[in-house]
């Protein structure tokens, strides 16, 4: 008796632990290095020489998708190997284009890395037209911060 009572806690006790357990979906984001304003509407906001900050150039064409047509660049946004920051340009009311102007390359694994993640990501960002887009494997903390930036840029890009 005292058996089947033992086995069947463990089996309760392992379906808890089973069951409770956290996937990497839930994963934390990587941090902004510098907040950008919301609602806001700047014309041009940029900072020294160390490249992060905001910038975004505004032409005012308001189309029906909600994104307002002009080049944005997102807030820096500060990983693990460095930092990164992605300008996306916004034409008829679509993200048209997309580029990392700043990201980890001190070293030759961060460059094998991120030549081949940085133009996955780009690709994504066009096709998917929001900052909804799948991280590379193998380029985590890239793909962090660049979704990081890019929901920045797209934030501005609303306003």
């Amino acid at each position: 008796m005292k058996k089947i009572l033992y086995t069947l806690l463990a089996t309760v006790s392992g379906l808890v632990l089973l069951f409770s357990y956290r996937t990497s979906l839930e994963a934390v984001t990587p941090t902004d290095a510098s907040a950008a304003t919301a609602g806001s509407s700047l014309t041009t906001a940029e900072t020294g020489a160390s490249g992060s900050g905001t910038t975004s150039t505004n032409s005012g064409t308001m189309s029906g998708t909600g994104l307002a047509d002009g080049t944005y660049t997102g807030a820096s946004s500060q990983t693990r190997y460095g930092p990164v920051q992605v300008q996306i340009t916004v034409s008829g009311g679509q993200i048209t284009d997309a580029q990392a102007v700043d990201y980890p390359n001190s070293n030759g694994r961060d460059r094998q890395i991120n030549g081949t993640a940085i133009p996955r990501l780009v690709s994504e960002t066009i096709q998917a037209q929001s900052s909804k887009i799948q991280m590379v494997s193998g380029a985590t903390y890239t793909s962090g911060g660049y979704l990081s930036s890019l929901q920045s840029a797209i934030d501005q890009a609303q306003s």
